[in-house]
């Protein structure tokens, strides 16, 4: 019988833990990188195109992997309770592990901005739900200072656990590729996800083998959430993909610098483009990721359609999915083809569907 390591068993040697360690986990990690040989076909890329789908962690998105580690070593330093803000992705992540660790969690929300699917994660592992009447720069604002003053260890990613226990997934497309991708498209919200995974190739580059190149780095925010790319804060971001819908990225700075070391970039789509993206993704592949998620294919299509890549043939890509439909299904009701309705008679079935 084999049993499944948990993502801090298998990554030990990289990751900032010691024997003391408690381990919290809930056999996170170990995702699929699927080969999307329709995807390809339909854009018209020759190369070779993956998607990294962390939708399929244990609460539904990469959150997991970093939480592991944040939440083990909270526990590790004799805390009682962890809080975070959050769009929805941080607070189901923080609030399974919390509940693993049987201790309290805080969570803080914007008011109206943040997916069913995901509060209703929080909510029944019991986190302690907080709705401010601001967006999630406010939240963020609130949980720092509230950390700093009283016995709650922040768990956003301002926490450094948990950008080594996010880097682990660069190893694991190293490892199912036997090399790191020449690009890498992802989508870029508070950018500690883009800085762990920069941080996760250059980590295996040299602790394991120089064949571990390193990618260049392609990060796309939403165009009404795109402070990185506009230059300036944005007071007021909207977008359908709730989970980058933020101002003002709390890693803004190692965000350039990996698009600067990388010569990689960080750009903008539109909601339409993801709303495109979104839809062939699953229609080709059949996954089914949320909208912040399908941002890495925007930016991809984007990329093809502007002539980018000019010999395509060798190239691998890969494009992180970061969380699973699931999480937000409104935008897929609300942007579904109509159910056609019939009457309860095969006649009328079959000539309707074509038979």
């Amino acid at each position: 019988m084999i049993i499944y390591k948990s993502l801090i068993e298998k990554y030990k040697k990289y990751l900032t833990v010691s024997n003391k360690t408690p381990i919290i986990s809930l056999n996170e990690g170990n995702t699929p990188l699927i080969f999307a040989k329709n995807l390809s076909e339909k854009l018209g890329f020759n190369g070779e195109v993956y998607l990294k789908f962390e939708g399929m962690n244990p609460t539904g998105s990469f959150k997991d992997r970093g939480m592991t580690m944040a939440v083990s070593k909270a526990i590790e330093n004799g805390s009682k309770a962890i809080i975070c803000a959050s769009t929805g992705n941080t607070s189901a992540s923080a609030s399974a592990y919390a509940a693993k660790a049987q201790i309290r969690c805080i969570v803080l929300i914007p008011k109206g901005k943040i997916a069913v699917g995901k509060l209703s994660q929080a909510v029944m592992h019991g986190a302690e739900v907080l709705e401010i009447d601001g967006n999630f720069d406010d939240a963020l604002y609130i949980v720092r200072e509230l950390s700093n003053k009283y016995p709650l260890t922040l768990v956003n990613s301002i926490n450094p656990y948990r950008i080594e226990g996010q880097k682990t997934a660069a190893y694991e497309i190293c490892e199912n590729l036997g090399q790191a991708p020449d690009y890498q498209f992802m989508p870029v919200g508070n950018a500690g996800n883009i800085t762990a995974y920069w941080k996760g190739y250059k980590d295996y580059n040299k602790m394991e083998s120089s064949k571990y190149y390193l990618p260049k780095m392609m990060g796309f925010q939403a165009s009404g959430a795109a402070p990185i790319v506009e230059g300036h804060i944005i007071k007021k971001p909207e977008t359908i993909a709730t989970a980058i819908r933020i101002g003002n990225p709390t890693s803004w700075k190692t965000a350039e610098e990996v698009r600067d070391d990388s010569k990689g970039v960080i750009d903008k789509v539109t909601d339409e483009e993801i709303l495109k993206a979104y839809k062939i993704v699953a229609a080709t592949e059949g996954i089914f990721c949320e909208p912040a998620s399908a941002v890495s294919i925007a930016g991809f299509i984007k990329y093809i359609k502007q002539d980018y890549f000019k010999n395509s043939n060798s190239i691998k890509v890969v494009c992180i999915l970061t969380g699973h439909g699931l999480k937000d299904p409104d935008i897929a009701i609300a942007k579904a083809t109509s159910i056609i309705k019939v009457k309860s008679n095969i006649n009328e079935i079959t000539k309707t569907i074509g038979f």
